[in-house]
């Protein structure tokens, strides 16, 4: 689809290809928003509560961004994009968009998110690490040096010590299942424990015919962004001779986190700092496991150099959350807990570079 994007970063390069992505997110972000819109308004037309709305509708709006990409990337064989976009989104959601979120006004968390949002965001991002362990080159020399076997490598996909090579398999169908079989469980959940606000009664009724524009502009929208997106960060990445990893840990992990940066923004200067937190918490596990367990149903995800510290990165921040709101008597995240965020975050990004 869209091979003419193909020539015109053959002949453009780098300078094309930085436009297109602009292009590419801003087609994304009101993509998603026209099919939140269009999505809402026909669910209301048929008298769908408004949690249940949320619970779906929005949620899996919002991380529709990250959803295309992956599809989109792993369709065409990048699918260092594809972890990457799910480990970086939830990397920069928690670092960086709660770090900016924290310095504007202290966020607030709410007990529900306490007893069961934030461990379950915590749950997935060890999952995740688990995965790496378990299908690391490290792992598999220990058990060649002690001479163990755990499992049948055949079923790992394993092949090789060097997640560079592309033959080790960092997730696979099964372990996609995995993560799908919590995302059905945190649902669940949801659903159980929501409670539904009051209907507002100045609501008025949105014509089907504008519902349905609203939701085919929408899904074109965020197919052409995810495609566009995916094409010029691999021509970038190819221009500066660095890997899909990096771009997609940055430049395209960025993009798609741009809705919750906005939202959580907007919602600090509103001072309703508690829907910061649960956006941002809501977000990483959709995207670890709805959104990377469907890509690796779709197709395996092999490792790539720097996994690891990725992983290791998105559990961190995850770690973080839970000792910044325990360890005080408010529950919240502080100015100077923010701060800590976007330090460790510079760090991070530095070392990630330096190590290339």
């Amino acid at each position: 689809m869209f091979e003419f994007l193909n020539t015109w970063l053959a002949n453009g390069g780098f300078w094309v290809a930085i436009p297109l992505i602009i292009v590419g997110c801003a087609a994304l972000i009101k993509g998603a928003d026209f099919l939140v819109e269009g999505a809402s308004g026909l669910a209301k037309k048929y008298g769908v509560s408004d949690i249940v709305i949320g619970l779906t509708v929005v949620a899996f709006g919002t991380s529709m961004p990250e959803f295309v990409v992956n599809m989109v990337a792993v369709g065409q064989g990048s699918t260092e994009i594809a972890i990457t976009n799910v480990l970086g989104s939830n990397i920069i959601n928690t670092f960086v968009i709660l770090g900016c979120t924290a310095l504007i006004f202290p966020i607030s968390s709410q007990k529900s998110t306490r007893r069961f949002d934030i461990p379950f965001s915590m749950l997935a991002a060890l999952l995740v690490l688990l995965f790496v362990v378990y299908n690391s080159p490290s792992w598999l020399q220990i058990e060649n040096i002690f001479n163990i076997n755990v499992s049948d490598p055949s079923l790992r996909n394993l092949g090789s010590f060097d997640w560079g090579a592309g033959s080790v398999s960092f997730i696979s169908g099964v372990g996609g299942s995995i993560l799908l079989i919590f995302f059905i469980i945190f649902l669940w959940h949801s659903f159980k424990y929501a409670t539904d606000s009051e209907s507002d009664e100045t609501y008025v009724p949105m014509p089907a015919w504008k519902a349905l524009a609203l939701i085919i502009g929408g899904l074109v929208g965020l197919v052409v962004g995810g495609e566009v997106i995916v094409k010029s960060a691999t021509s970038i990445a190819q221009s500066l001779g660095v890997s899909d990893a990096i771009i997609g840990l940055t430049v395209v992990a960025l993009g798609t986190s741009l809705p919750e940066l906005a939202t959580s923004c907007m919602a600090a200067f509103k001072k309703n700092c508690d829907i910061a937190l649960g956006n941002v918490i809501g977000s990483n596990i959709f995207n670890i496991f709805f959104i990377l367990g469907t890509s690796a149903c779709v197709k395996a995800l092999p490792g790539y150099h720097g996994l690891e510290i990725d992983a290791m990165m998105a559990a961190l921040a995850s770690l973080l959350v839970i000792l910044f709101v325990y360890t005080n008597n408010k529950r919240e995240i502080k100015r100077w807990h923010g701060a800590i965020l976007l330090l460790t975050y510079a760090a991070y990004l530095a070392y990630r570079i330096i190590t290339l």
